[in-house]
């Protein structure tokens, strides 16, 4: 399972870099493999191990301000497991490159 996820605080000014940094620490202390993007980070995992990084996440920010939004997508599939590499690999490949 691929996700992506963005934890953001409302009402708080508009630099969410030390919301970012405190969810980072805790992607980063899950031991799952990430990318943190401008947007948001990418986690991949099964199910059972995704989610609680994430929902750590939401709880934490929510800790640190009134009011949080967090939007979740969702990448899953049934014949293997999703990703990230391999997702990029595969539209590499129909660019024709390395």
């Amino acid at each position: 399972m691929i996700v992506e996820f963005s934890v953001m605080p409302i009402g708080v000014g508009t630099s969410l870099s030390k919301y970012v940094a405190e969810c980072v620490r805790i992607v980063e202390d899950s031991g799952l493999k990430f990318h943190l993007t401008p947007m948001g980070t990418l986690l991949e995992g099964t199910e059972e191990e995704v989610m609680p990084v994430v929902m750590r996440c939401h709880e934490r920010v929510m800790q640190m301000s009134d009011r949080v939004v967090t939007d979740i997508r969702i990448d899953d599939r049934k014949d293997r497991q999703a990703s990230m590499e391999r997702k990029m690999e595969s539209v590499r490949r129909e660019l024709k490159i390395k």
